[in-house]
């Protein structure tokens, strides 16, 4: 497996490597339908393009040779100083196998100037909270979620100088 940059030719199979691992994390907690409505607005294919032509942005992926194992993306502050992790997903059967941590480490080598990451994690996704501590993040607020879901964000950040 090896960590590459996502290109154009990647995002139908993003687009099904995040639906698929959104209903495998989600389903319980906002339903099939909830889980489906969310990832038909935040992962189409059109959104993913905008994504990927977003400037100072990395928008990766895990590459198996045979299939995409996961995906990563995060987006650099106007200031150049705080780097926001919007995506970190690995398909269900490869979690477990190092595959967000190389995504992550990839995503963090990538804004060398950068002096802090964040991101926001639904709390009750006690796997991905417990992946982000153990991968040097911490805490540093909750709130509400948006409207489309009963939830709460956690906010956690983490120094990268």
């Amino acid at each position: 497996m090896f960590i590459r940059t996502a290109s154009e030719r990647d995002l139908p199979a993003i687009a099904a490597l995040l639906s698929e691992t959104w209903h495998s994390t989600y389903d319980g907690l906002y339903g099939v339908a909830g889980v489906t409505d969310i990832s038909t607005r935040w992962h189409s294919v059109d959104w993913l393009r905008q994504m990927l032509r977003r400037p100072g942005s990395e928008f990766v992926v895990a590459d198996t040779g045979d299939l995409l194992a996961g995906a990563g993306y995060a987006v650099l502050d106007a200031a150049g100083e705080v780097v926001e992790l919007q995506e970190l997903d690995v398909r269900p059967d490869m979690q477990g196998h190092g595959v967000g941590g190389l995504l992550l480490a990839e995503l963090e080598a990538s804004f060398f100037d950068a002096s802090l990451m964040r991101l926001d994690v639904e709390a009750r996704n006690e796997k991905a909270v417990s992946f982000y501590r153990a991968n040097g993040f911490a805490e540093v607020g909750r709130r509400p979620a948006t409207q489309w879901v009963d939830a709460v964000i956690v906010t956690m950040e983490k120094r990268l100088d």
